[in-house]
């Protein structure tokens, strides 16, 4: 009879995952991750080639982290860029370490900023489609715009320098947003 295997690949990712969340993307290291595990580090080379493949496996699972938070966000805004400028700040105040991961680090062989935030259900495209239908002439334009400014304060947050409440993030999202457009 074949001795059971009691740490999985689901368990290996799911520690480094949640490590990750606690003290950021450089501190999954094989015996961190077995230790934290309770296991040796032989489970994780039976399960991943090497760290650099499990490092991958984290960081595509916190893409998957994100887009599940922008899903299941509150949208109050019918103003473009407004809803993904108030959830990606969210997610900065929120996951500190996820987003210095997404959005910070350049992961080597990762997606771009854009690839991140568009998903796969099109975030981006469907702002730009919504500013395009508001009349905005360039609205890729207006997206870069309102992009600097957004990232902007979402970096603020993780130096403690952005304090700005949702309802008041969101009066600045639409003013800037109404500024662009003149």
């Amino acid at each position: 009879m074949a001795r059971k295997e009691s740490v999985t690949e689901q368990m290996i990712l799911d520690t480094a995952f949640e490590m990750v969340k606690e003290g950021g993307f450089e501190s999954i290291t094989a015996r961190k991750v077995a230790e934290r595990a309770g296991c040796s580090t032989q489970p994780i080379f039976r399960v991943y080639k090497n760290m650099d493949e499990l490092q991958h496996a984290v960081y595509e699972k916190s893409i998957l982290y994100f887009l599940d938070y922008y899903k299941a966000a509150n949208k109050p805004s019918s103003v473009p860029f407004t809803n993904l400028g108030l959830t990606y700040i969210a997610f900065a105040r929120e996951e500190k370490n996820y987003f210095k991961l997404l959005f910070v680090k350049g992961v080597k062989g990762g997606k771009s900023m854009y690839e991140l935030l568009n998903g796969t259900e099109g975030n981006v495209v469907k702002e730009i489609n919504l500013a395009r239908s508001r009349g905005c002439a360039d609205p890729g334009a207006m997206f870069m715009k309102m992009w600097i400014f957004i990232h902007g304060a979402a970096c603020m947050t993780l130096t403690g320098d952005y304090d700005l409440t949702d309802e008041e993030t969101i009066s600045l999202l639409e003013k800037s947003y109404e500024s662009f457009s003149q």
